[in-house]
C-alpha cells in the first residue's frame, strides 16, 4: 500500500517537474526567438510559429500535471479497464 502510494505520488511530482522545466525553457527560448525576430526580421513575425506550436505542448503538460490527474496514466484505470474487458468477453 505505501510502496504503490509512494510510486503514484512519485509520478505526479515528475510530471509537474516536467510541466515546469517546459515552461520555463518554452519562456526563455521564445523571449531569445523574439528578440532575433525583432532585430533581423521584423517584417515578419515567424516566431508566432514556435511560440503556438511549443505551447500546446506546454498545455498538455499542465493538464497531465494538474488537471487530469492519474485520470488514465494511474495502474487502477488500467486494472479498470482489464477488467471490463474480461466482462465483456465472458459474455
Amino acid at each position: 500500500m505505501y510502496d504503490s502510494l509512494r510510486s503514484r505520488a512519485e509520478e505526479r511530482v515528475d510530471k509537474k517537474i516536467k510541466f515546469y522545466r517546459n515552461l520555463q525553457a518554452y519562456v526563455i527560448v521564445n523571449a531569445l526567438l523574439a528578440i532575433i525576430n525583432a532585430l533581423f526580421s521584423p517584417e515578419f513575425w515567424w516566431v508566432m510559429f514556435p511560440v503556438f506550436f511549443w505551447g500546446i505542448g506546454v498545455i498538455v503538460d499542465f493538464l497531465r500535471a494538474f488537471v487530469f490527474i492519474d485520470t488514465f496514466d494511474s495502474e487502477d484505470y488500467r486494472e479498470h479497464k482489464i477488467q471490463e474487458e474480461m466482462e465483456k468477453l465472458r459474455n
